[in-house]
C-alpha cells in the first residue's frame, strides 16, 4: 500500500521498520557489552575470563559489522569518512593503550632496568613488531 503525501511524494510504508532496526541493534549491542563486562568482573576463575574475553573479542566484532551495515551506505561520501574517522580513532586508542598502559609497565620493570641486553632486545622487538603491523597495514 502507498501513500502520497502532501508533498507528491511517493512513500512505502514497508520501508518504516528499516528506520528502527539501527537504535534496537545499538541498544542489544550495549546491554549485551555490559552483561559480558559484569560477568567478566566478577569472575576470578580463569578459565571463565578467558572464555569471556573470546566471547566478548567475536560478539562485539560481528556485532559492529551488523550495525554498521544497517546504518551506513556502503560507497557514500559521508560513510567513508565515517568509517576512516572510527577507524582511526580505534587506531590511536589501541597505540595509547599499547605505549602508555602495556610498555611501560614492562620497560619500567625492575627485570628489564637491571639488563641493557634484554633493554636492546625488547626495543629491536617493538620496532621489529611495529614495523610488521606497517607492512600488514599496506596490504589492508
Amino acid at each position: 500500500m502507498e501513500i502520497d503525501p502532501p508533498d507528491g511524494a511517493v512513500v512505502n510504508p514497508e520501508s518504516e521498520p528499516m528506520v528502527i532496526v539501527p537504535p534496537v541493534l545499538e541498544l542489544g549491542i550495549v546491554v549485551h557489552s555490559v552483561v559480558i563486562g559484569l560477568g567478566l568482573g566478577a569472575s576470578s576463575n580463569v578459565c571463565t575470563i578467558r572464555g569471556l574475553v573470546a566471547a566478548l573479542c567475536f560478539h562485539q566484532m560481528s556485532e559492529g559489522m551488523g550495525l554498521g551495515g544497517c546504518i551506513l551506505q556502503e560507497n557514500s561520501p559521508s560513510s567513508l569518512i565515517t568509517v576512516s574517522l572510527l577507524n582511526t580513532l580505534s587506531a590511536g586508542l589501541l597505540i595509547y593503550m599499547a605505549l602508555v598502559d602495556l610498555l611501560t609497565a614492562d620497560f619500567m620493570g625492575p627485570k628489564l632496568q637491571r639488563s641493557i641486553k634484554l633493554q636492546i632486545k625488547s626495543y629491536a622487538a617493538v620496532l621489529l613488531g611495529a614495523g610488521g603491523m606497517s607492512l600488514m597495514a599496506k596490504w589492508a
